[in-house]
């Protein structure tokens, strides 16, 4: 293992702010938008290009609704984007080699 398997790391979460998603709510199952947005240092532009290419994998959910008539957008990890998280670890784990 280690080289060779490169092209096991799946794209759609190895971009920097994916990732930073995907491990945010890999630990917090659900979270605000702006909760991301915030904690990312994320535009909001930006955020939502990188969200909408991974609710398009299929890895997030996005729940838009409204309370006291504010938006209210809230990301979820989905059981497809959990495995694809896994496997992005393992992944990269056999890209690296363990240490120790």
């Amino acid at each position: 293992m280690g080289a060779a398997d490169i092209g096991r790391i799946d794209e759609i979460i190895h971009g920097r702010l994916r990732l930073g998603i995907m491990v945010y709510l890999a630990d917090a199952e659900v979270a605000e938008f702006t909760e991301l947005k915030n904690a990312l240092e994320a535009t909001q532009g930006n955020l939502s290009v990188h969200l909408r290419k991974l609710q398009d994998a299929g890895y997030v959910e996005i729940d838009k609704s409204f309370v006291n008539l504010k938006p209210l957008t809230r990301i979820r990890i989905t059981a497809q984007g959990r495995r694809a998280f896994a496997d992005y670890l393992a992944a990269l784990e056999s890209v690296v080699g363990r240490k120790g």
